[in-house]
This record gives structure tokens, C-alpha cells and sequence, in this order.
């Protein structure tokens, strides 16, 4: 709903501008009126040019384009995007219409040609943005079309949005706001239509790959394989060993790309959907997983995660294993599932997702510890070594607020939102968490002394449900922690620095993840 209310903004705004008569938008436009018919009225050839432009780039010129394109896409057997076609040109013919009557607005005085009906918005503009936009939607869509191609067919199609613009400012039958309009009812209708059919405006449909084309020539799959090389030991035999079992799955040559210290994996998730993957392979610890994951979100390319860190609790949460070959195998011959993400902010954090857990506290603060030597050479127990030097971690007063319910007031150790429940050894920190149920589970810690801890410690063992001083849990789609003074906190086991807020939303269903299949 966000998004089509952002979709329609643009053209409400100009629509309250030019009908409140904003003084800079309507001196611009008797400004340029002004121009046009005066040129026009000097170069009578030049008018003769912009009206055969006008007869070519009518607005069932550009209907004509996408019901051509929508026939093909039929014959291809592409139901629901041919349907998106007819509709969206459907609604533009019907709202243009409407608006033109809605607000009657008369024409240019000067006109250089004669032109009956209302001057906002354009149908010319407001149907050549939407050829544009729809065009833009189906390309990347139609396997077997090179991204050149695509260009190719995209760039006259921008071009002509601006010559039926601009032949209608220079035959001064529009205002620069009626063109202007035209374009923003264009974007909205698109944004609205798009959501409608579950496109998602702005983000790549993922090319779906058969094994044979229409000329009957195989056309393999290809994976994408982000690795960080810290993480991944010996590199060589690890490439190996991966091509080798993509290879007896039939996929081609996959596209290897390595992470680098300033970018733990972002930048190599977009070139995979770039590169149209059919699958991306992320082979790291969880801050490297994290990152490409959420670089993932929304674009149906399957994930498939390779242990290779530290705690690798996504991994876990799934039921891959932990040794490569065997996880190479569950992966690659498991079944997709459709995961949720987190969508997180914070003071001094940008907006980022995680797919595990986030931590305000104590559970920050031992991550924060942990001596990167020593989960080199111990893996994940050098966390019980920082836990151990952070037991006496100072309590803190937070708020919490679930929803839009009212504000909770608490002192507590540690404060855990999960989109996944299991912690290394198999600890149940929050036992109700499902990667797919669509809602966040929250643990609040809260021991007053050191002695308590046993006492938490069995509490989460047990998988305890019941609310007490110690342990809380609670479930909702959004939470927001605000704590009285910085502390530390962390996203899927990276320290992101201390601050005093942490908010969370769920986005249900938003990765599609590769894990094994059920037995």
C-alpha cells in the first residue's frame, strides 16, 4: 500500500500545483507557451515537421506497441504478464480520460493547430511513459533477449517519450505541466497495476531457465558462488570441488565471486542478479550470509547457504549440514523454500535486513568480545570465553513496543529479536521461532545477579514458556527497543557499534532459500 501511495504522490503533487495556480509552475508555463507560439508562428515548416511527429506518436501508437507485445508474450506462454500488459494499457486509456473531464482545463490560447477536448494531462505523454515502463517490466522477463538487445529496443522507446513530449509543447496544444502530469499519471498507473500482479516495481524479474529454447538448443543452468576467501581454507580445492558437483547437476560454469574486506558480500549479490543466476551459492561466515541475503530479498533467486564461518546459525536453522561435501549435496538436490527477512534501523545504522538474530546487550557485547584469534582457532566456544569475561555485563533500562500495542518498561541484561530460534549446540534461545511463519520472536533477559544465571540457563534449556524476572518472550510482525544509554549491538553475530535504539519489522516470504529436501 506504501508503494502505491508513493507511486500516485508525484502526480497528486503537480496535479495541487497546477490547479492552485502555484506562481512558478504557471509562469513557466505561459512563459514557454508563449515561446513555442511565437516560434511557430515564424517557421510554419517547422510546425508542418512536429504534426507528422504528432500523427506517428499518437497514444494508440504506443497501445498498438503493447498489444503487439502483449500477443507475443501470450504465444510464449507468458499468461499473467500479458494480462499485466492489457490492463495497465486498459486503465491509462480510462484515466486519461477521466482526468481530461475531471478537470477540464482549456488549452494553450495560441495554439499553432487545432485540438479539441482538455489540455490536462497529456495522453500523449501520459501514453508513451506507460509503453516505456511496461516495456521496461517485460524485457528482462523474456528469456533468450541479451541485456544489448534489451537496450536496444529500450532506448528508442525513452526517445519517443520525449519526442511526443516535446512535439506537444512545440505545436503548444499542452502546457510543460500537462506533460509533466501525463508522466506522473504514467508512473502511478504502472506502480499500482505492477503491485496488483505481485511485479514488484523496481526490482529484476528473475530470468526462469528451461533446459531446452525455442530453437531446441540446451541452455544450461548457471550458479553465482560468493565466497570469502578468509573464511574458505583451502580456496583451490574448494573451487574444485563445487564446479565439479554443479557439474554432474548440469550447470554451467558458475560465476565466482570473491568478497573483499570493505564489502562482506553486497556488491557480488548484485552482479549475480546482474548475471541472471539461477541460483547463488554463499559460501562464508553469518556476517557474509546476512549481507547477500538481503541483497537477495524480493528477487526469487534461490540461496543456497555452505557453512563456512564461525556460528553459521542460518545454516543451522535449516538443516544444512555442516560438513561441505554434505551440505554441497543437500543443497544442490534440495527443494526452495520461501524464508522471511527482518528489515532493521537504528541511530547511526542505515536500513538493513538480517535473517537470524539481532541483539541489543549482553548477547552484542559477547560478540564484540570475542577475540578474532581465537574463533580462528576454536570456532564458535571463544564466545563462551568472551561470555565468561562479560558476565558481570551492567543491566540497562529499555522500553520495548510490539506492534502498536503500549510501551513496555524493563531493566535487562540482553534483549534478542529472532527470526530463527536455534543458537550453536542446539540452545533453543527462542524455541517458537519458524524461519516462515511471517512474525519476529522476542527474548528479554533479565537476571539481577550473577547467581541467577543458572537459573536463565534452565529456563532456556527447558524451553520454559512461561514469563518471569528472568526470561520474557513475545512475538509480533514489528518491534522497537529504546535503551536509556549506548550499548552494544550486533546483527547475525556482526557487531554493527553501540547506539540506543534498535527496530525491527518483519518481510514475510521475502527470500527464496535453497534447503534440503524433507525426509
Amino acid at each position: 500500500m506504501l508503494t502505491v501511495v508513493l507511486g500516485a504522490l508525484p502526480f497528486t503533487v503537480i496535479t495541487l500545483l497546477v490547479f492552485n495556480h502555484w506562481g512558478p509552475l504557471e509562469r513557466w508555463d505561459l512563459s514557454v507557451a508563449a515561446r513555442a507560439a511565437s516560434y511557430g508562428a515564424a517557421h510554419e515548416s517547422m510546425v508542418d515537421t512536429w504534426q507528422v511527429i504528432g500523427a506517428i506518436v499518437i497514444p494508440w501508437t504506443s497501445r498498438a506497441v503493447i498489444v503487439i507485445v502483449a500477443a507475443y508474450l501470450w504465444q510464449r506462454r507468458a499468461r499473467s504478464l500479458t494480462i499485466w500488459l492489457l490492463v495497465t494499457a486498459g486503465a491509462e486509456l480510462g484515466l486519461v480520460q477521466a482526468v481530461k473531464h475531471i478537470f477540464d482545463r482549456p488549452r494553450p490560447a495560441q495554439m499553432l493547430v487545432e485540438n479539441d477536448g482538455w489540455s490536462y494531462v497529456s495522453g500523449h505523454a501520459t501514453a508513451a511513459f506507460v509503453m516505456a515502463g511496461a516495456l521496461g517490466v517485460v524485457l528482462p522477463s523474456v528469456r533468450g533477449w541479451r541485456r544489448r538487445f534489451r537496450l536496444l529496443v529500450m532506448l528508442p522507446t525513452i526517445a519517443v517519450v520525449w519526442i511526443a513530449s516535446a512535439d506537444r509543447i512545440a505545436l503548444n496544444v499542452h502546457y510543460v505541466s500537462d506533460v509533466l502530469g501525463g508522466w506522473a499519471l504514467g508512473l502511478a498507473i504502472l506502480t499500482a497495476t505492477s503491485i496488483g500482479f505481485g511485479l514488484r516495481p523496481g526490482l529484476r524479474r528473475r530470468r526462469r531457465r528451461t533446459p531446452v529454447d525455442e530453437n531446441g538448443t540446451t541452455v544450461p543452468p548457471r550458479a553465482a558462488v560468493i565466497v570469502n576467501p578468509i573464511k574458505v581454507g583451502d580456496g583451490v580445492a574448494f573451487r574444485r570441488k563445487v564446479t565439479r558437483a554443479l557439474a554432474v547437476r548440469g550447470f554451467d560454469d558458475p560465476l565466482w565471486l570473491e568478497t573483499r574486506e570493505d564489502d562482506a558480500g553486497n556488491a557480488m549479490a548484485k552482479r549475480a542478479i546482474e548475471n541472471e543466476s539461477d541460483l547463488v551459492l554463499v559460501a562464508g561466515g553469518d556476517g557474509t550470509v546476512r549481507v547477500v541475503c538481503a541483497a537477495l530479498a524480493h528477487t526469487e533467486i534461490p540461496v543456497g547457504v555452505i557453512p563456512a564461518g564461525t556460528g553459521n546459525l542460518l545454516a543451522r536453522n535449516l538443516h544444512i549440514p555442516l560438513d561441505l561435501d554434505d551440505a554441497l549435496e543437500r543443497v544442490l538436490e534440495g527443494r526452495d523454500r520461501r524464508i522471511d527477512l527482518v528489515q532493521v534501523h537504528g541511530d547511526d545504522l542505515d536500513t538493513d535486513r538480517f535473517a537470524v538474530m539481532a541483539g541489543l546487550g549482553l548477547d552484542a557485547a559477547i560478540i564484540s568480545g570475542a577475540p578474532p584469534h581465537l574463533k580462528k582457532q576454536i570456532g564458535w566456544t571463544a564466545y563462551i570465553v568472551s561470555a565468561a569475561k562479560n558476565i558481570n555485563h551492567p543491566s540497562v533500562r529499555v522500553q520495548i513496543t510490539l506492534d502498536d500495542e503500549e510501551p513496555m518498561d524493563r531493566r535487562v541484561r540482553t534483549v534478542v529479536i529472532g527470526n530463527v530460534g536455534m543458537l550453536q549446540a542446539n540452545i533453543p534461545l527462542l524455541p517458537d521461532a519458524r524461519p516462515d511463519d511471517g512474525l519476529l520472536d522476542v527474548v528479554v533477559i533479565a537476571p539481577r545477579r550473577v547467581t541467577q544465571w543458572p537459573i536463565v540457563a534452565w529456563r532456556l534449556m527447558t524451553r520454559t514458556t512461561r514469563h518471569d524476572m528472568y526470561v520474557e518472550r513475545f512475538t509480533g510482525h514489528k518491534v522497537e527497543i529504546v535503551a536509556a544509554v549506548d550499548v552494544q549491538r550486533q546483527l547475525d553475530g556482526d557487531p554493527i557499534g553501540p547506539g540506543r535504539s534498535l527496530s525491527a519489522e518483519i518481510e514475510a516470504g521475502a527470500l527464496v532459500a535453497r534447503v534440503p529436501k524433507r525426509r
